[in-house]
């Protein structure tokens, strides 16, 4: 399974835990297994393989970092979403913005460009071009004044 992939699950996971409420362990646990991924297989590619452990970790890793600085990256959301309020922004595109910024300050192995990039990649999938160009302007500028260069 590639890290694109593993990413796009880690987004669903994030989005059903925004849109149900539901804590991080017990969805990852139910979500993470054969039994779930052969439900699923059937409607969406994506599950077609289930996750060996180094991508099962990343997508924990994801899914949990998310759900652990949750307060912390909807405030950059906030920050940098100018003219917009945060509740106006669609759930999917603050889910694809919280695992980008997570991956970018949180995971040094991923560089900010493909971070950005595959963010941009998920919106234009499961939202629009705008949505994708707004993304990639609030990712962008949240690097620029964020992110220290090393």
């Amino acid at each position: 399974m590639s890290r694109k992939t593993a990413r796009e699950l880690a987004l669903h996971m994030i989005f059903e835990m925004d849109f149900t409420g539901e804590p991080c362990g017990p969805l990852l646990s139910k979500r993470l297994n054969p039994d779930c991924f052969s439900g699923f297989a059937g409607e969406d590619k994506l599950y077609q393989q289930l996750p060996d452990e180094r991508d099962a970790a990343y997508i924990r890793r994801l899914t949990t970092g998310v759900s652990q600085h949750l307060a912390e990256l909807d405030t950059y959301i906030e920050r940098y979403s100018v003219g917009w309020k945060f509740g106006r922004i669609s759930r999917i595109v603050t889910c694809i913005m919280r695992l980008s910024m997570f991956e970018i300050l949180y995971l040094p192995d991923v560089p900010n460009s493909v971070s950005i990039n595959e963010a941009v990649e998920l919106a234009k999938r499961y939202d629009t071009p705008e949505a994708a160009s707004f993304i990639n302007g609030i990712l962008g500028t949240f690097v620029r004044k964020e992110v220290s260069e090393s």
